[in-house]
């Protein structure tokens, strides 16, 4: 009995980390320049997260809620260009990635984290947001609400 129990928790611990591999799996572009490029040949808005991914738990909470979400992932494959403006304290980024990353803060007027803006590809802004709870599929609805 043991034996089958040591079985059947080492394949929920599978299944489970697959699940959370598969819906974490969004393409998140750091270069803005091909996030415009990709925007402009698939005609898809950019949704922007200016996040501090390893200080500010709210950027962290809606990663884990929303943008880790299965529902979120295969929204954002067919109807987004995911692009993060990343702050950390902690993780190493090149210094270009850096200096376009304020260059946008300071271009949007970004007031806190996080900030989620939905561009166009010539870098029109059409909404902004930030956290939401409810998870992927509530963040969806709202992200279609915000694109009509």
């Amino acid at each position: 009995m043991k034996l089958k129990n040591t079985a059947l928790s080492i394949a929920l611990l599978l299944s489970a980390g697959a699940s959370s591999v598969l819906a974490g799996d969004a393409n998140w572009l750091t270069d803005f320049e091909q996030a415009k490029k990709v925007a402009a040949e698939k005609n898809l808005p950019i949704l922007v997260d200016f996040s501090g991914s390893d200080w500010c738990g709210w950027c962290i909470k809606l990663d884990n809620e929303v943008f880790s979400t299965r529902e979120f992932a295969e929204y954002a494959e067919k109807n987004l260009v995911l692009f993060l403006a990343d702050f950390p304290n902690q993780k190493a980024q090149p210094e270009s990635v850096k200096k376009q990353n304020q260059a946008l803060s300071e271009k949007y007027e970004v007031k806190g984290f996080p900030t989620v803006l939905i561009l166009d590809a010539s870098e029109k802004e059409l909404n902004r947001t930030g956290y939401k709870s409810g998870g992927g599929a509530a963040y969806v609805k709202h992200l279609n609400d915000l694109i009509k």
